[in-house]
C-alpha cells in the first residue's frame, strides 16, 4: 500500500520536530502540522519567553547587590515592558523562522492548520484537505486548564502574559506549581504587586520538602504576598477591577488573575476515537516506552503522553522513536532519572532523582545535606541561604538523587545529572577535587552524612 508520507507529525513543537527532522534524516518522507506557531509551547510561550522574563525581573536585585559591593548610586531604574515585550517578540519570530527552516532544510513539508486522524494511517487538515501516513506521531503538547469556578473566564493563563500589552498594577496568580512560582517572580520583579494563592500548606508539592519550604520562604521574603491554603471559588468584575472570593469567605481585588492550575494533554478534538487510539486520565494517550500506542501506526511523544511532562523529555523521546522506526537502532528513553529546574529568584529549584520524602520511605539512605549563606550575596548583605542534597544508598553507595536551592541550581543540576545517570558512587563524587571557592565544591566536600534513614523493619 502507498502512503502519502512515511510519518506525519501533528504538532510543530519541540518533541514533534525533533521526531520529523531525525526521520528525515533517514530518508523518510516527512510532513507537520501546526495549528499555531513552530516551536511550540516552550519556544513561542514557555520557557524560552519565561526565562527571558526571569532575566528581566532580576534586574532591581542585581542593582541592590552592586551597592552592597561598593556602587551606592546602582540602580535598574524604571522597567518599560514595551520595550521589553518589542525585543522578546523579534527574538520569537526569530526563533519560529529558525524551527521551521531546520524542518524545511531536510525536506519537510509543513501545514500550518490543525489536522486530525479519522482512521490508523489517515488524518484530516482543517481545509478538509485528507492526507495518509505510514506512521503518524501525536506530538501536540498540553494546554493550560482552568479550575472550573464562577468568573473563571475573567482570567488569563501564562500563555496570555506574551500577549499583554502593559503590566497590571496588581495581579493574583492562581496555583502552586512551577508556573505559578516562576510567573510570581516576574511579576514580582518588573513591579507587579504580586499575591500567589495556593490551596495546599506548601508551594511546589511533588517535590523535595526542604526544596519546597525554602521556596515557599524565598517568594515571600522578595515580596510576594504568598497566601497558603487559600482557594479562589468565584471571581466577578467590579469597579476596581477583578473581585476575588476564595473559600475560607475573604474576598479581594485585582487588576488581572493568572490561573496556574495545572496543565492538561491537548487531545480533544484529535480524532483519537475514530483511529482506535486509547486515553487515559485528563486524555492523556497511552503509549508503551516505544512511544507506541494500541494502534501499531499512530505513536505520541511529549505533554500528550503526560509521562514527564518537560520539553527536553518530549525531545529525547521524539529522537527515540525516529531512531527505532525509521533508523533501525532501538531505543528509548528511561524516565526515572530527569533533572529539572524551577527558575525562581534569587536562587533557583534544581532536582534529579530521589528526594527526602522517598527516601524515608524507601529506608536504607544516606542524607549529606549542606546549607550555608554564599560568598557573593553574604558580602552584599543578604542573609539568603543555599542548600544543596545528596541521597546515597547505604549500602552501594550509589547517589540516588541530588536537591540544590541556590543560585543558578539549573546549571548545576544538568552537570550533577551526568555522574548520577552513569550510577556514581557518593567515593566518585568525592575523588573530584573541589574548584574553590564555588558554590557547587559542596557537592565533592560533604564528608560526613547529616542523618540516616533506616530500612523499615519486614
Amino acid at each position: 500500500m502507498s502512503f502519502d508520507y512515511d510519518l506525519f507529525v501533528i504538532g510543530g513543537g519541540s518533541g514533534g520536530v525533533r521526531a520529523g527532522r531525525i526521520a528525515a534524516g533517514y530518508g523518510a518522507k516527512v510532513a507537520i502540522a501546526e495549528e499555531s506557531r513552530m516551536g511550540g509551547t516552550c519556544v513561542i510561550r514557555g520557557c524560552v519567553p519565561k526565562k527571558l522574563m526571569i532575566f528581566a525581573s532580576s534586574a532591581p536585585e542585581m542593582a541592590e547587590e552592586s551597592r552592597g559591593y561598593g556602587w551606592p548610586d546602582a540602580t535598574s531604574g524604571d522597567f518599560s515592558w514595551p520595550d521589553f515585550k518589542a525585543k522578546l517578540d523579534a527574538e520569537l519570530d526569530r526563533l519560529e523562522a529558525a524551527y521551521t527552516r531546520g524542518f524545511e532544510a531536510v525536506g519537510g513539508t509543513i501545514y500550518h492548520q490543525r489536522a486530525h486522524l479519522t482512521g490508523p494511517h489517515d488524518v484530516e487538515l482543517a481545509d478538509g484537505t485528507r492526507i495518509s501516513a505510514k506512521h503518524i506521531l501525536i506530538a501536540a503538547g498540553g494546554r493550560p486548564h482552568l479550575p472550573g469556578i464562577p468568573g473563571e473566564e475573567l482570567g488569563m493563563i501564562s500563555d496570555d502574559m506574551f500577549l499583554m500589552d502593559s503590566l497590571p498594577g496588581r495581579v493574583l496568580v492562581v496555583g502552586g506549581g512551577f508556573i505559578a512560582c516562576e510567573f510570581s517572580t516576574i511579576f514580582n520583579g518588573l513591579g507587579v504587586d504580586t499575591v500567589l494563592a495556593y490551596r495546599g500548606d506548601l508551594l511546589l508539592r511533588g517535590f523535595d520538602p526542604d526544596l519546597r519550604q525554602m521556596a515557599t520562604d524565598q517568594l515571600n521574603d522578595i515580596g510576594v504576598d504568598v497566601r497558603l491554603e487559600a482557594t479562589p471559588v468565584k471571581l466577578e468584575k467590579s469597579d476596581d477591577g477583578i473581585r476575588v472570593e476564595f473559600a475560607n469567605g475573604s474576598s479581594d481585588s485585582f487588576d488581572r488573575v493568572m490561573f496556574a492550575t495545572g496543565r492538561a494533554p491537548y487531545t480533544k478534538g484529535l480524532g483519537l476515537e475514530a483511529a482506535g487510539v486509547k486515553t487515559g486520565k485528563n486524555g492523556k494517550i497511552i503509549v508503551d516506552q516505544w512511544s507506541q500506542t494500541n494502534v501499531p501506526s499512530i505513536f505520541a511523544v511529549g505533554d500528550v503522553t503526560d509521562r514527564v511532562n518537560l520539553t527536553p523529555v518530549a525531545i529525547r523521546e521524539g529522537h527515540s522513536f525516529a531512531d527505532t522506526v525509521f533508523g533501525a537502532n532501538a531505543r528509548f528513553l528511561d524516565h526515572s532519572l530527569v533533572a529539572s529546574a524551577v527558575y525562581l529568584r534569587p536562587h533557583e529549584v534544581a532536582t534529579i532523582g530521589m528526594d527526602e520524602d522517598e527516601a524515608i520511605a524507601r529506608g536504607g539512605v544516606d542524607v549529606y545535606d549542606a546549607r550555608f549563606r554564599p560568598m557573593r550575596s553574604l558580602f552584599a548583605g543578604s542573609e539568603a541561604r543555599v542548600m544543596m542534597k545528596l541521597m546515597v544508598d547505604e549500602q552501594t553507595r550509589k547517589v540516588l538523587g541530588c536537591q540544590i536551592f541556590g543560585p543558578e541550581a539549573g546549571e548545576l543540576i544538568q552537570l550533577v545529572a551526568i555522574p548520577i545517570t552513569m550510577g556514581a558512587t557518593k567515593e566518585q563524587f568525592d575523588q573530584a577535587v573541589a574548584v574553590h571557592p564555588t558554590l557547587a565544591e559542596e557537592l565533592v566536600t560533604m564528608r560526613m552524612p547529616t542523618r540516616r534513614h533506616e530500612k523499615p523493619e519486614g
